[in-house]
């Protein structure tokens, strides 16, 4: 058999209230023209509203700021804060009184209580205050539960509890691009440049205040969202690194904006060309933010990541090259062989000469080690490129081709300059 309990009345009374900052009054103007029948009546009373700006009274922003009606939006990043409160609102003595706040979301229940001791007695007309701060990292619906038990006079042990629910909304959109640097001396190198799109999707506009990449161990960073002006009013010539994006770096609702990041390997890291092949983690952004007036937001990204750069098992690099040779004369240049995979080559070096270009050497001969100097010719004058080296790795019979790894410029020393 079902009993309805007649709902009982508490000696406790809870009040919460979201702890935000003030926005300008809106005001709606009314005007018309002189000739009209009203004549100049609106302007007169517009003048006299204490919540307009005088000289410009037709502005829908005043002067004075009003408190928050409603709950209003919460973003992601943002720190929630909110005032609790519990009044006695009977005549008696209440005691052992123990107020406890946590906020539930979608995957975790948090405890945002300042304290978890009770209160051993609360007078009539008195109250409990306690103020809660909570950074925001998930999206989607959050419920801050507030719970109060508290002794009676009599002796009866009461409890009670409300629910508040809001929506955690999403205030930027990211996108990210990567891009393999290219080089004159390697098809592909390990820099890496980084493009970040950020998009302000809230209907207020936001001061950046720091758009940073943290990277990963293997890598180092370089900003390049700065350009260098120099300073010539004083005796010292001085340098200043100004933002590409101006001094006041507002970023309006709907408006895009992109970041742009070098990352290069650490120098103990760099040989490792392995290890860095198979790198796909790059980093996080660090995006930080002001709205209306001066509430801080933070956003961190999860681990960026790319795809490998694809140079294969082998990669084939110059390290010296010389930029004008003679015609007909040999010249060297020193080559570097590096094994990206994680199995050993036995590696054979094949030569094969060009239309332009000759190679001086055994063809065919074992690599012993990876930094290897080679002497070349060439025959026809002009801007040539140096083709025609070929590795093969003899365990597992495959060969890697390389093609058009560098130009250098051929003279003929026996030419006059004035002919």
């Amino acid at each position: 058999m079902d009993v309805k309990q007649a709902k009982q009345e508490h000696l406790l009374a809870l009040k919460v209230m979201r702890l935000t900052k003030p926005t300008l009054f809106m005001n709606m103007p009314v005007t018309c023209e002189d000739r009209d029948l009203p004549g100049d009546l609106f302007l007169c009373l517009m003048k006299d509203d204490p919540s307009t700006v005088k000289g410009a009274e037709s502005l829908i922003l005043g002067e004075m700021l009003t408190l928050p009606q409603n709950f209003g939006n919460i973003f992601l990043g943002e720190t929630f804060s909110s005032y609790i409160s519990v009044h006695n609102d009977s005549n008696q003595v209440v005691k052992d009184i123990l107020v406890k706040a946590d906020l539930q979301t979608s995957s975790q229940r948090l405890n945002l209580s300042a304290s978890n001791s009770a209160v051993s007695e609360l007078k009539p007309e008195c109250c409990i205050d306690d103020v809660i701060h909570h950074e925001v990292k998930e999206i989607g619906t959050h419920i801050l539960v507030c719970a109060v038990s508290y002794t009676a006079q009599s002796g009866e042990k009461l409890y009670f509890r409300k629910f508040f629910k809001f929506q955690v909304l999403k205030p930027l959109d990211v996108k990210t691009k990567f891009y393999n640097a290219e080089s004159d001396l390697s098809s592909v190198t390990d820099e890496v440049f980084l493009e970040a799109q950020i998009q302000n999707i809230t209907t207020s506009p936001m001061c950046m205040e720091k758009v940073s990449l943290e990277p990963s161990i293997m890598y180092s960073v370089t900003e390049l969202n700065n350009v260098t002006s120099a300073d010539e009013s004083s005796i010292v010539l001085c340098f200043y690194c100004d933002s590409t994006f101006g001094k006041m770096s507002y970023l309006q609702p709907l408006d895009t904006r992109q970041y742009l990041y070098c990352l290069k390997p650490k120098p103990e890291d760099a040989e490792k060309a392995g290890v860095i092949k198979g790198v796909t983690v790059i980093g996080k952004l660090d995006i930080v933010w002001k709205t209306n007036l001066g509430e801080r937001g933070r956003l961190q990204t999860s681990q960026l990541q790319r795809m490998a750069s694809g140079y294969g098992d082998v990669r084939l690099s110059l390290e010296l090259i010389p930029d004008t040779v003679n015609l007909e004369e040999p010249f060297d240049i020193t080559c570097k062989i590096t094994n990206c995979s994680e199995r050993t080559m036995d590696l054979l070096l094949e030569m094969c000469n060009t239309r332009s270009i000759h190679w001086c050497g055994v063809s065919g001969r074992q690599l012993g080690n990876l930094s290897i100097q080679l002497k070349l010719v060439s025959s026809v004058q002009g801007l040539q490129s140096i083709s025609g080296r070929r590795v093969t790795d003899t365990f597992l019979k495959r060969t890697y081709e390389y093609d058009d790894i560098a130009q250098v410029c051929v003279v003929c020393p026996y030419t006059s300059p004035e002919s």
